[in-house]
This record gives C-alpha cells, structure tokens and sequence, in this order.
C-alpha cells in the first residue's frame, strides 16, 4: 500500500506541476530613431549659354554640365564667348547618402530683354551626376552641374535673352 501511495504522490506532484505550465510571456524592446540633415540645394551660378550668332539656318547650341559649347545648324560660336557656365547648384546633406535628381522636362523660355516676342527655348537638360544615376554626398556635399539645348531660330533677332521664371532643379534622398 506504500508504494501505491508513492506512486500516486509522485503521479500527482506531475500533473499538478503540469497543471501551472506557463502558457504566456512578456519581453521587452527598445525604440530608437535616426534623424539624418536635410538635403538642401544652393545655386551658386546661373546657366549662361555665352554670345552666339544666328543666321537664315535654325539651329541649336548645347552646353554640357562640364560647360562645353557645341552648335549645330546655322548657329556658330565666336571668339569672344562671353561668359559660358553650366548652372551650378551645391547639394548638401548626410555624409554617404545617395540622391535622387529631377530637372525641367518641359522647355524653359528665355525672353529677348529689349524685343518684345522675340524668345528662345532651352530644354534636353543633362546633369553631372546624371539623372540615371543619382548622386552622392561624399564628407555631406556634391557639386551638382546642369546644361541643356538652346533652340535658335533662323535670323533670331538680336539681344539679350534670359528666363523670366527661373528653371528648377529637384534633389531628393533616395
């Protein structure tokens, strides 16, 4: 009869540990957060295609973000070019971080100062880095160069032509 009664002791010991199992559990995390500099974008020059000549020929004028002029058509280039730049912005933001760029898709128009009616368009805008690519911020800054295609109209009048609205150019993080 003792061992029956230690057997049963024992069978109930068990089932009363069974009886108490555990059936939830708490832990604990922490919440963290990264709040990186703000992208910003300066010009600090202005897109200035220099002095051309036009003639009875239509034709074009590039300049690259690296402020190389090529002509196409009746336009030509002289030995005086005046001042030739690519617009140059400064992107600024977090060491290491890519970005993204947007520029004009639409053609911007550039007003003669003294003709009235008489304009120009420039579009086809490249960028260094490249649109395709993006950029990235090396020690938190890159120099961000942009050109694009002027359109000359055959014996496009004479003057000085300029934006009335300045043309924008869009960084974003990726």
């Amino acid at each position: 009869m003792k061992k029956v009664l230690s057997l049963m002791a024992i069978i109930s010991v068990f089932f009363a540990a069974t009886a108490v199992a555990q059936t939830s559990a708490t832990a604990t995390a922490n919440a963290s957060a990264t709040v990186i500099t703000p992208i910003t974008l300066t010009k600090t020059l202005d897109l200035n295609f220099g002095i051309l000549a036009a003639s009875p020929i239509p034709g074009t004028l590039k300049i690259t973000p690296a402020g190389i002029r090529t002509t196409t058509g009746g336009v030509s280039t002289l030995s005086t070019a005046g001042t030739v730049t690519p617009a140059v912005f400064s992107v600024e933001g977090e060491d290491g971080y890519s970005y993204a760029i947007t520029l004009p898709l639409i053609p911007v128009v550039l007003h003669n100062t003294t003709h009235a009616g008489a304009f120009m368009l420039a579009t086809n805008f490249t960028s260094s880095p490249a649109v395709i690519t993006g950029g990235v911020l090396t020690g938190g800054s890159q120099a961000l160069n942009v050109g694009a295609t002027l359109f000359v109209g055959p014996n496009q009048v004479h003057g000085l032509y300029t934006t009335s609205i300045p043309f924008p150019v869009t960084v974003n993080y990726n």
